[in-house]
C-alpha cells in the first residue's frame, strides 16, 4: 500500500534512496535547489521506497512554482490515490496507459469512496483524472518518461470514431473527450438581499465582517485570510467612497479589489474593538498571536478556513437556506455583473465581463461567463411565466 507521510516524521529521505537500485537512483536523482519546507508530503511504496517522480512533481509545483499549501495537498491526494491503485494492480507507474486510466476512472464510477463510503461525484472523478494527466504531461516534459500515452495528443484507443464537425468556439481537447466524463455545469444561485441581510445578522464576529468582505469585494476565502492590517488601513483619500486594496490572488498572483469606504469603516471599528480585545486577552494568558493578520478569532489566533466555512454553513441552516463562502463570492459577482450589464445597455462604454473578471481574479473569461448565464433569466420574469402557465392549466 502506498504511504503518504510528512517530512517531519521521517528520517532523511536520502537513506531511503540509497536502498533503491543505484542506477535508478542516479538516473532520477531529484535536483533540489531549495529545501523542502517542514510538513512537505512524501510518497512511499509499501516497501518504503520513495516514489521519486511524485515527490519531484510536488516539489516543483510547491517550492519552485510557489503554489499554495491547499494546491499541494490536493495534488498529493490525487497522486496518492493513483499510485495506490497502480500498486494494488501490480502496474508500474511508467507502464500505465490509457486503458489503466479508464479503468481507474470507471472504478470510481462503480465503487463508493473508501474514505467517506459515499459514491464519487462526477466533479471529483474528473478532478482526479485531470490530476493524473497533469502528472504524466509533466513527467514527459521533465524527461522522467520518454513518452506516455497519457501525455500529449492524440491519444489513440484504437477505436473508430465518426468524424463530426466541431465549432471553433466549442472545440474540446482530446483529453476532455476521451478521459473526462461529461458533467452538468451548475450555475451559481446568488443570495437575494433579504437572505444576505439575515445571514449577516446571524453571524458572530469576526465572521460577520469576513462575510461582508466577500459580499462587497468577491474575495476567495484564501485571499480573505491573507489580508493584513497594514493593507486595509492605508487609504489614498479619506473622502473617497471606494478604495483600492491590494490582495494576493490564487497562486500567489498580485491583484486588487475595490472596497467601499463603509466596509473599511466597519473594519476600523473591528480593529479597535473586538480584535484589540482578543489580542490583549491572548497576551495576558500567554497565548501566541498573529499581530499582522486582519482576522483573528476570540483566542487571538488567525481565523481558520474550516472554522469560517462551518460558521457560514450553520448560520445558513439557522436562517432556512443554504449558505457557503463560495456563494457569498458568487453573489458579489452576479450582482455586480447585473448592474454593469444594465449600465452597458444604457450606453456606458464598459465591458462588464472584463470588469468582473479582473475584480474576481479569474484567469479565464469562460469562468466569468458562468455568472452572466446565471443572471440571464430574470427571477421576476421567470415567476411571471410560471404564473401564466399555472393559470392556463386550470
Amino acid at each position: 500500500m502506498v504511504q503518504i507521510v510528512r517530512k517531519a516524521t521521517l528520517p532523511d529521505p536520502s537513506e531511503v534512496i540509497e536502498r533503491m537500485a543505484p542506477a535508478a537512483a542516479q538516473a532520477h536523482a531529484i535536483p533540489l535547489r531549495e529545501p523542502r519546507p517542514a510538513g512537505f508530503p512524501l510518497l512511499f511504496t509499501a516497501q518504503w521506497q520513495l516514489i521519486e517522480p511524485a515527490v519531484a512533481f510536488l516539489h516543483e509545483h510547491f517550492v519552485q512554482r510557489a503554489h499554495t499549501a491547499d494546491t499541494l495537498r490536493t495534488y498529493a491526494e490525487v497522486l496518492y490515490d493513483w499510485f495506490e491503485t497502480l500498486e494494488q494492480n501490480a502496474i508500474r507507474w511508467n507502464d500505465a496507459d490509457a486503458v489503466d486510466l479508464v479503468a481507474y476512472r470507471n472504478r470510481m464510477l462503480t465503487q463508493p469512496s473508501a474514505h467517506t463510503g459515499r459514491p464519487y461525484r462526477i466533479s471529483t472523478i474528473n478532478h482526479r483524472v485531470r490530476g493524473v494527466l497533469r502528472f504524466y504531461e509533466w513527467a514527459v516534459r521533465t524527461h522522467w518518461l520518454q513518452a506516455s500515452t497519457l501525455a500529449g495528443t492524440p491519444r489513440n484507443f484504437a477505436v473508430t470514431r465518426q468524424s463530426r464537425p466541431v465549432r471553433a468556439d466549442a472545440a474540446r481537447s482530446t483529453e476532455q473527450s476521451l478521459f473526462v466524463l461529461r458533467q452538468f455545469e451548475s450555475l451559481p444561485r446568488p443570495l437575494i438581499s433579504e437572505q444576505a441581510c439575515e445571514l449577516l445578522a446571524t453571524l458572530p464576529p469576526p465572521y460577520d465582517l469576513m462575510a461582508r468582505w466577500q459580499l462587497y469585494t468577491g474575495l476567495r476565502v484564501s485571499e480573505l485570510l491573507r489580508l493584513r492590517v497594514q493593507g486595509v488601513t492605508k487609504r489614498s483619500s479619506s473622502a473617497a467612497s471606494h478604495h483600492t486594496i491590494d490582495v494576493m490572488r490564487k497562486g500567489r498572483k498580485p491583484g486588487y479589489v475595490i472596497a467601499p469606504a463603509s466596509l473599511l469603516d466597519e473594519t476600523a471599528a473591528y480593529l479597535s474593538g473586538y480584535r484589540r480585545a482578543w489580542l490583549l486577552r491572548a497576551h495576558r494568558r500567554g497565548r501566541s498571536a498573529e499581530p499582522a493578520a486582519l482576522f483573528v478569532n476570540a483566542r487571538g489566533s488567525p481565523a481558520g478556513k474550516n472554522a469560517y466555512q462551518r460558521v457560514i454553513s450553520r448560520a445558513g441552516q439557522a436562517c432556512g437556506f443554504k449558505a457557503t463562502t463560495h456563494l457569498l463570492r458568487a453573489t458579489f459577482a452576479c450582482m455586480l455583473l447585473a448592474r454593469l450589464e444594465r449600465l452597458a445597455s444604457e450606453g456606458v462604454a464598459i465591458n462588464p465581463l472584463m470588469v468582473v473578471k479582473v475584480l474576481m481574479g479569474h484567469e479565464r473569461i469562460e469562468t466569468t461567463d458562468r455568472y452572466l448565464r446565471a443572471i440571464a433569466v430574470d427571477a421576476g420574469t421567470l415567476k411571471g411565466v410560471l404564473d401564466t402557465l399555472l393559470s392556463a392549466a386550470h
